[in-house]
């Protein structure tokens, strides 16, 4: 009986934290949109065209996938700190101060990624292939494909940017360990390439600026496995000579 009331409060907890994100997420995107002419003007202001759209429904759908975006940067930290919340109880009083740092970290990790690819990335990879046209092409850009464009060159770097903070989370309970990321690397970068390829346009250029920053947080990840890796072998020590 008392099982069945464990797993029912757990429940009732997860339910709790579920509420809280996805109310979060409502009120960022509204927030969002009550601006989002202006951003979407932000947005815009270095093109030298104005873009066309081919439906009045393409408007809205441009506004909704920018809301979208930017209320899921806005409720990330909220969604981490909620899980973490959840977790707590079950974790060792190490732990919580150990995963306490995911929080921030995952926020600034998130916005880094948006950053890297919307200034560093979007703009040499769209100059490289307006250039490859230049002098050929008439060029006429649709809001939508546009918009397509710049979250495909952005988005995936937010979730990407991720990589140390899992791996640390990872190699803190255990899954990992950087001396087998150390042996897979060469997987690893089988991988980071295959991804790169399929994320990015189909240019080398655009491969060539996918693939070294994300080797490049690969091997970050594994030096911050190794430290965790030694706190976490240096606290289990601990704990057997407490239980000894």
């Amino acid at each position: 009986m008392s099982q069945d009331m464990d797993i029912v409060d757990h429940l009732d907890e997860l339910r709790k934290r579920i509420i809280i994100i996805a109310s979060v997420f409502i009120i960022a995107f509204i927030a969002v949109f009550i601006y989002i002419q202006d951003i979407y003007a932000w947005i815009t202001k270095d093109l030298d065209m104005q873009l066309a759209v081919l439906g009045p429904l393409d408007i809205i759908v441009i506004y909704f996938s920018i809301a979208a975006v930017l209320a899921i940067a806005v409720t990330l930290p909220v969604a981490v700190l909620q899980i973490w919340l959840f977790s707590k109880p079950g974790l060792t009083k190490a732990e919580v101060r150990a995963t306490a740092v995911y929080i921030p970290a995952s926020f600034l990790l998130f916005i880094g990624g948006l950053a890297f690819g919307y200034f560093v990335v979007l703009p040499i990879v769209l100059n490289f292939l307006l250039a490859l046209g230049e002098g050929t092409f008439q060029t006429m850009f649709t809001a939508d494909r546009y918009f397509q464009f710049v979250l495909r060159m952005t988005v995936p770097f937010s979730f990407l940017f991720e990589m140390p903070l899992v791996v640390m989370f990872l190699t803190s309970i255990g899954i990992l360990t950087p001396m087998g990321m150390h042996k897979n690397r060469k997987y690893a970068y089988f991988g980071i390439v295959v991804v790169s390829v399929l994320l990015s346009p189909p240019d080398f250029l655009s491969d060539v600026l996918v693939i070294i920053p994300l080797i490049l947080l690969y091997e970050i990840s594994i030096s911050l496995s190794k430290i965790v890796y030694k706190r976490r072998l240096k606290r289990l020590q601990q704990e057997e000579k407490e239980i000894e």
